[in-house]
């Protein structure tokens, strides 16, 4: 089953914790001191946010799934809309371990398709992704979960 996937640059983690702890009627599932995830069932969504010195707002969207397989197909759909992928195997970021497709939508919007293995001791590393002008997928700067 898939799951939508929304993360938001914040200004300040403490205060978004508790905004977006209020409105879901949940506590987080995950808490660093740059970082907090809930894995909701109502709604569907896994949603991150992080302060981490990006610009605040939408950093990106995204699907998350249960298997491999289903982010093979996923990526497969992608490539077929015309999209090419920036793919990871076995990248850490966001506290987690994960395998992941990449693209840019007609919009600008970045999207993640990930597979999530395992967690993670630390946040990870920030990749610059590929300018989609040279060809490849997504938005120039670090990109995580």
């Amino acid at each position: 089953m898939k799951r939508l996937h929304l993360h938001v640059s914040v200004p300040d983690i403490t205060q978004a914790v508790a905004f977006y702890t209020t409105l879901f009627d949940a506590r987080p599932d995950v808490v660093k001191d740059d970082y907090a995830k809930w894995m909701l069932d109502d709604p569907r969504v896994n949603l991150a946010i992080s302060s981490r010195a990006r610009a605040t707002g939408i950093d990106h969207v995204g699907i998350q799934v249960d298997t491999p397989d289903e982010l093979a197909a996923l990526a497969t759909r992608l490539n077929a809309a015309g999209n090419t992928t920036f793919d990871q195997e076995a990248t850490t970021c966001c506290y987690a371990n994960s395998d992941k497709s990449w693209v840019t939508d007609t919009a600008g919007v970045r999207w993640e398709t990930f597979f999530t293995h395992g967690e993670a001791t630390s946040y990870g590393e920030d990749e610059v992704m590929p300018d989609p002008a040279a060809g490849a997928c997504c938005a120039a700067g670090p990109a995580c979960c």
